[in-house]
């Protein structure tokens, strides 16, 4: 006991600069006492001037700013400062501090977690014409970066076409192909592979001269292998409950040309199946941008009869079981529609409508090809959905 106060003693001098053993005895006996010493101090320690502490916290963790809506990484308040940090609100028993990375136009991101920001942050920045970013990889065991578009807004696409021409937001340089994008895409996140180790990821904001204003709030975080999303899932959502959009669902807006990707679910414990249900009665409109030109109004087959591949170039593909498309109790069960594009989730534009799968893993294709056919901006504002993970049977 005696040896640990005296370790004790040694830390605390060390630390708040107090002459704690200068009337120590390691291996005296007039020490019996020591531990109402150690005790005293503890009680009377906020009486003493603090200095710099120069320890390094035992183990950076994550940590959330004393504002409640950054995250930061918890260190040592030096160490903070040096990396060029923010510190905001104490962490590890004030021992460290939450420092916060924000990165802007021709900086490089060199951290677990930083905010990438327009160099006007919070306002609007104006009349600018590019923007890049460089993001360096802190270890080997990172495979992957998970992008949260805290706010996204940039210029909208070609209206008709759904390209973005004016403003895109480009991230190259790893593993995975190119992500564009433009429109507004706040609340939404992406996941990119950065499998090799001396790849430099780039994210850079090619800006046009018809938007004159622009906000984004991108934060970047670097996810270890152990971590990573699925294979193939551009998206990875977590919990039982939850919403997936297309980029770009928006009042106003259109679904963007040129993507190719799936939005992944994770399939929590004891859950068996999954449902799917429009978030509104406007929130599935996908132009099928093909020759035949079948009816907007009959959704994702014409009397219910299920599409193909041919009839929807522009498409979500979504698994189901055969006999699982819930309709109002009228009408009767539905057919199960592998792909679907119209003016409605539902065949013949029924509404309500929930379809339901036990395909594992839960996945939903989003397939929108490069040539998009003009249309008007409301056949093609794309999709909305809320999802619920259903249990095992029992």
């Amino acid at each position: 006991m005696k040896k640990v106060t005296y370790f004790l003693l040694v830390y605390m001098e060390l630390v708040f600069g107090l002459p704690m053993l200068r009337n120590f005895d390691i291996w005296g006996e007039r020490n019996s006492t020591s531990d109402n010493l150690v005790a005293e101090l503890a009680a009377n320690i906020s009486r003493f001037p603090r200095v710099l502490n120069f320890f390094p916290v035992p183990v950076e963790e994550e940590c959330l700013s004393n504002d409640g809506r950054r995250k930061g990484i918890c260190m040592n308040a030096y160490e903070c400062r040096i990396e060029s940090g923010s510190s905001h609100g104490p962490c590890a028993l004030g021992f460290g501090v939450c420092c916060v990375f924000t990165s802007t136009c021709a900086q490089e991101i060199h951290n677990n977690i930083t905010y990438f920001v327009n160099p006007d942050f919070p306002d609007l920045s104006r009349n600018m014409e590019s923007c890049t970013l460089t993001v360096k990889k802190i270890d080997s065991e990172i495979s992957q970066l998970r992008l949260d578009f805290i706010h996204f807004n940039l210029g909208q696409p070609n209206r008709k076409t759904g390209v973005c021409e004016d403003d895109v937001f480009v991230l190259s340089g790893g593993a995975s192909r190119e992500l564009r994008l433009c429109g507004l895409n706040s609340g939404q996140h992406a996941y990119f592979d950065v499998e090799d180790i001396d790849s430099t990821i780039t994210v850079e904001m090619k800006l046009g001269r018809k938007a004159v204003s622009r906000l984004w709030e991108v934060r970047v975080i670097q996810v270890p292998f152990t971590q990573r999303a699925p294979a193939g899932c551009l998206q990875y959502h977590t919990g039982t409950t939850g919403t997936i959009q297309t980029m770009n669902f928006a009042d106003n807006g259109r679904h963007l040309a040129e993507q190719d990707y799936n939005i992944c679910m994770r399939q929590e414990e004891d859950m068996c199946s999954i449902a799917y249900e429009p978030c509104h009665d406007n929130s599935f409109r996908i132009s099928p941008n093909n020759n035949a030109n079948p009816s907007e109004d009959t959704g994702s087959g014409d009397g219910g009869e299920p599409r193909t591949d041919d009839e929807c170039s522009d498409k979500i593909v979504l698994p189901c079981d055969s006999d699982d498309l819930l309709m109002p109790s009228d009408a009767g069960p539905g057919s199960c529609n592998l792909v679907h594009c119209g003016g409605s989730l539902c065949p013949a534009g029924e509404s309500p409508c929930r379809i339901e799968s036990s395909t594992t893993p839960f996945t939903v294709g989003v397939h929108f090809g490069p040539n998009a056919r003009e249309e008007s901006p409301d056949d093609n504002l794309g999709m909305c959905l809320n999802y619920e993970q259903l249990p095992c049977n029992v």
